[in-house]
């Protein structure tokens, strides 16, 4: 397994005693670095009225739902004003988030919203390494699960990302591009 956090990674402008310090929360890993069936999960966080509601407020959504505590109590059919499901999906993301340095966003299948999140819940994220492929002359194709649970374990999100990632010996894997057996579920 690749270590996180101990990759240091010189950037422009910046002195050379400076540049050999790791970069916190971010990781050199190459293709070969990522592990089918690893997991990591993040820390807990409480998502508040006021962040939720600037969320809302950023992205336009003002459903009642969401932005009207009286409809949501008296006429909703949870009983008390959810959080934005795009916001579950973005801070469920981002608290698993390593920042790769040697990876790329590629797209998300299969998010489901599974149970809803209210104001005042504490969310956590597991994420697991689900498969890996060649996928050109350059990069691997990787498919990683993230699992958005509510405090005590209700699993509320599900979503798998899709990313790619540049390999560390790209020769390796010529041979398995060249002849086109890139296989997986994922184009």
């Amino acid at each position: 397994m690749a270590e996180i956090g101990v990759h240091p990674r010189s950037l422009p402008g910046l002195p050379e005693e400076h540049a050999a310090i790791a970069v916190w929360n971010s990781e050199d890993w190459f293709y070969e670095d990522f592990v089918v069936g690893d997991k990591i999960r993040s820390i807990r966080r409480t998502i508040a009225e006021g962040e939720s509601m600037l969320f809302n407020s950023l992205v336009m959504d003002h459903h009642p739902y969401v932005s009207d505590r009286e409809f949501a109590e008296k006429e909703g059919v949870f009983g008390k004003r959810l959080v934005a499901g795009a916001m579950v999906f973005s801070y469920g993301l981002g608290l698993a988030a390593t920042n790769c340095l040697n990876s790329f966003s590629y797209g998300y299948d299969r998010l489901r919203f599974i149970k809803p999140v209210f104001i005042g819940d504490t969310i956590y994220t597991i994420r697991e390494n689900l498969s890996k492929r060649p996928h050109d002359a350059k990069m691997g194709k990787l498919r990683v699960s993230y699992s958005v649970y509510k405090d005590g374990g209700e699993l509320a999100l599900y979503a798998e990302h899709l990313l790619t990632a540049l390999y560390r010996d790209p020769s390796k894997f010529a041979e398995d591009v060249a002849r086109g057996r890139k296989g997986g579920r994922d184009g």
